[in-house]
């Protein structure tokens, strides 16, 4: 979790909003998985979400959900990607988020998943389906684990319930842009940059966009109210249409540029 604190300290220093990439595990084959997310480090992400497949992700849209299809089909497994995750640390400090749901972790082991989480360096989860109420089933290990628990909270979640996920989250909290599933969005809701700045001045925690982000564009206009964005669906979906690692780092660098000097206050 320092690593996160420490990044964010950095940004807040430097005048600039987070670059929150995001890439599926064992997409679009391990092999070629693991050089898509050192891109994402080395275009210029700020902190690291790695997405783990599940079989029903009922919070991902069709790019996502696509993507983690192939990835299972591909064969990757909880070691494999853990092991992704050491290799990635081996060459990088980058603060590194695991993004998933309860049920890949509930099989692999929740202890076991934990121990190996810490070990390999991950500094934070997401874990989609476990809100404020069924925390419990894993956050008191992450606790003891020292990694950051990130909880989600939506246009539809309530005031006295957001102050609640900062209060009892670490790391950073994680705002959805719209109501329904993953998936960039040519325009996102005209509200959204209020409804962004009057909760950043709500919670203690640094907060992070995202759900909807397609690129540079849409990030400068969130940038100045939030701390970070995340970009998601957009990446997998270069990714799926045969971008080059080439060709994906100099996009990655643009969404980078666009944030850099976008925050106020």
């Amino acid at each position: 979790m320092e690593r996160i604190l420490r990044t964010y300290k950095q940004l807040k220093q430097s005048n600039e909003t987070g670059f929150i990439p995001f890439s599926v595990a064992g997409f679009p084959d391990c092999g070629r998985s693991l050089k898509v997310f050192h891109k994402l480090v080395e275009a210029g992400g700020d902190i690291l979400e790695f997405g783990y497949p599940f079989s029903d992700p009922v919070a991902d849209g069709p790019v996502i959900q696509k993507a983690a299809a192939q990835a299972i089909r591909n064969g990757i497994t909880m070691d494999r990607a853990l092991d992704m995750i050491g290799e990635i640390r081996a060459v990088s400090n980058i603060p590194i988020i695991f993004f998933s749901y309860f049920n890949p972790i509930h099989r692999y082991g929740r202890q076991r998943f934990v121990d190996r989480a810490k070990d390999c360096g991950i500094d934070g989860v997401l874990i989609v389906d476990l809100p404020l109420e069924e925390a419990p089933w894993l956050k008191p290990m992450t606790d003891r684990a020292g990694l950051a628990w990130i909880f989600l909270a939506t246009p539809t979640t309530p005031q006295e319930r957001i102050t609640a996920m900062s209060r009892q989250g670490s790391g950073f909290l994680y705002y959805v842009s719209v109501t329904g599933v993953t998936g960039s969005r040519t325009k996102l809701p005209e509200d959204l940059t209020s409804k962004c700045s009057a909760i950043r001045d709500l919670i203690a925690l640094p907060l992070a966009v995202g759900f909807g982000v397609s690129g540079a564009e849409q990030a400068s206009q969130l940038g100045p109210h939030v701390d970070s964005v995340v970009v998601g669906s957009a990446i997998v979906s270069r990714v799926q249409r045969g971008d080059t690692l080439d060709e994906l780092g100099a996009w990655l660098a643009g969404i980078k540029g666009a944030l850099r000097n976008g925050r106020t206050g």
